[in-house]
């Protein structure tokens, strides 16, 4: 229900008239949120949950100012921004009582999520001042003297009420507001109605003034729309384009605040509190959500004005070189919280580019992080481990990390860390294993058991990333001895019988592996896998019922009792069918089998 809302309102026109900048507002914070509604669990998912209703009454709201009068809408203007603020308050206030903290997001995620709330908190307090001009001017027009042309043009374009087609449908909004008010609101329409007659005369009366306010029309639907102040530099009052954050928490334009610094200011410019250092980390959540606001809005960002040694340097990462090496020391420091925020901070540059994963590695990152692996924080232990993972990337960095000896704290990990510190471990060591003699050493550092145990408890990202490193691992032989004997062949027998988990795409592709080696043969041949592998080849999908009729073909040439049982299960005719219209290789397993088949019947 939520989701469904929030894609009403992202669906809305974009907003005119007096209101369209708080409109704009709402809407685009709403817009944001989009991550975190699909993430939601079931219980947060329902239309009677306060966030739901928050949502709706946005909703609500910003279809009554899409449809409402616009001369209403700024007579009244304080009632309605009163409104605006009530809504506001009200979905941060939903998100106050909703625990997304503990939701499996990503940390971006969270960090974007966190960021809006913030945002929704600050807009649940009225600081918009009134328009003071436009309040003048609606006062002057409504006297019973003649308006001037000039200030008529001045409220029209304030109200965008530009064209008869604009004078049409807001008198069509008045007549709905006397209906709907059963009377007059505030003993106003008479005036209202008054102020839309000289509307009217002036478009229609002054034809070269209506020219020109057609050319204004255009002029403003092509100019930028309202920047949002929290993407404004707090110094310059400009669109960031690089903002990062000082160690007081507020967000700046990194030219701007490096100029404050080297006047040799030791103070934040906003709150005036004294920074403990003057590194600048980059608030990479910020500068996405400017970017979307950019590309929403069809705002091309200028490009920064540096020096050469500063766009040298820009080429190569996202840090300049004394900033990565500020985050080295904070990894060096014995300071939990430095180190927790420097390993956080290289987590998120090593995701953004394989330039930034080149310059971390070569400023001596990786040993630092791997050290970190051991660390008893557990949010410092997750930031290490991804960092690895996302540095892994680069193929030149999988032989620093393995030469760091990170395999054998990373399989520790596995067993030990929370469950997103699993995941990242799981999936680093796949990333790892993608080089082959790195499968030998991850095998021989007991990471089969711990992942067998992710496949088994761990989130449904978890168990993916799980099978996924068990899979790449299995290519080498003495690594699918070591998973059957971990047990692993009884989990997959689970999967296939109890499709509900969603993971019978990885049970198949994994048994398929383990059963081309003579000791999971056995095993698997020990599991009753006959029924449930016929019904995969009777109903699965393509691909699945390729990976069953090729373990089944395995089982079958190996004993003739797994090819009667096979037949008495009544799998002869979907053989058949797959033999005619299936992937190539399904073809060829389930023709091999019906030769199998035949070859018994006549022993």
């Amino acid at each position: 229900m939520p989701k469904r809302v929030a894609d009403e309102i992202a669906a809305l026109p974009e907003p005119r008239g007096p209101l369209r900048r708080p409109c704009a507002d709402l809407s685009r914070r709403v817009r944001l949120l989009a991550p975190l509604l699909d993430h939601l669990p079931a219980s947060a998912s329902s239309s009677s949950t306060p966030l739901a209703d928050a949502l709706g009454a946005a909703r609500d709201l910003l279809r009554k100012t899409r449809d409402g009068s616009k001369i209403d809408q700024a007579m009244r203007g304080d009632a309605f921004l009163d409104e605006f603020a009530g809504v506001n308050r009200q979905i941060h206030l939903a998100l106050d009582a909703l625990p997304y903290n503990t939701f499996h997001m990503p940390q971006e995620v969270q960090e974007q999520v966190a960021l809006v709330h913030s945002q929704f908190q600050r807009a649940s307090t009225r600081t918009d001042p009134p328009d003071t001009q436009l309040s003048m001017d609606l006062a002057w027009a409504l006297t019973d003297n003649p308006s001037d042309p000039a200030l008529l043009t001045r409220i029209s374009h304030k109200l965008q009420l530009h064209t008869m087609a604009d004078m049409k449908n807001e008198s069509i909004a008045l007549h709905n507001m006397v209906i709907s008010t059963a009377g007059e609101p505030d003993g106003c329409v008479d005036q209202m109605s008054s102020l839309l007659k000289k509307l009217k005369d002036c478009v229609v009366t002054d034809d070269h003034a209506n020219d020109a306010l057609a050319t204004r029309s255009a002029s403003i639907k092509h100019r930028s729309p309202i920047i949002p102040d929290e993407f404004r530099c707090p110094i310059s009052l400009e669109l960031m384009q690089d903002p990062v954050i000082v160690s007081s928490g507020q967000t700046y334009e990194r030219s701007c605040i490096q100029k404050w610094l080297d006047s040799g200011h030791k103070t934040c410019p906003k709150t005036q509190q004294p920074l403990s250092h003057t590194s600048l980390t980059p608030n990479f959540v910020l500068k996405s959500l400017i970017s979307q606001w950019c590309e929403a809005n069809g705002i091309e960002l200028p490009k920064n004005k540096q020096n050469s040694r500063d766009k040298k340097a820009a080429k190569s990462s996202d840090y300049d070189h004394a900033g990565l090496v500020s985050l080295m020391n904070r990894l060096r420091s014995g300071n939990q919280d430095e180190q927790r925020a420097a390993a956080g901070e290289i987590r998120l540059l090593a995701k953004r580019n394989v330039n930034n994963r080149i310059c971390i590695a070569e400023t001596g990152a990786i040993p630092l992080l791997v050290n970190l692996l051991s660390s008893s924080d557990p949010r410092t232990q997750e930031h290490a481990v991804t960092a690895l993972l996302n540095l892994s990337i680069h193929e030149n960095n999988k032989a620093s990390i393995v030469d760091s000896h990170a395999i054998p704290k990373i399989v520790e990990v596995l067993k030990t860390g929370s469950m997103e510190t699993r995941e990242n471990a799981a999936a680093t060591l796949f990333s790892l294993s993608v080089v082959d003699e790195n499968k030998v050493t991850i095998g021989a550092a007991g990471a089969i058991p711990p992942l067998i145990n992710l496949l088994c408890d761990g989130s449904p990202r978890g168990k993916k990333d799980a099978a996924t490193a068990i899979f790449n691992l299995c290519i080498y032989q003495g690594n699918k001895v070591r998973a059957v004997k971990a047990g692993i062949v009884i989990h997959l027998m689970n999967f296939l019988v109890d499709p509900t988990g969603g993971m019978i795409d990885e049970a198949l592709s994994l048994l398929s592996i383990l059963a081309g080696n003579p000791e999971g043969k056995i095993v698997i041949a020990q599991s009753e896998p006959i029924p449930p592998l016929v019904e995969v080849i009777k109903t699965g999908s393509p691909r699945n019922r390729e990976n069953a009729a090729a373990i089944l073909w395995l089982l079958c040439s190996a004993d003739t009792e797994q090819t009667l049982a096979a037949k008495a299960a009544g799998v002869e005719d979907a053989l058949k069918e797959l033999s005619e219209t299936g992937t190539d290789r399904a073809k060829r397993k389930a023709s091999s089998i019906l030769e199998l088949m035949r070859q018994a019947n006549e022993a």
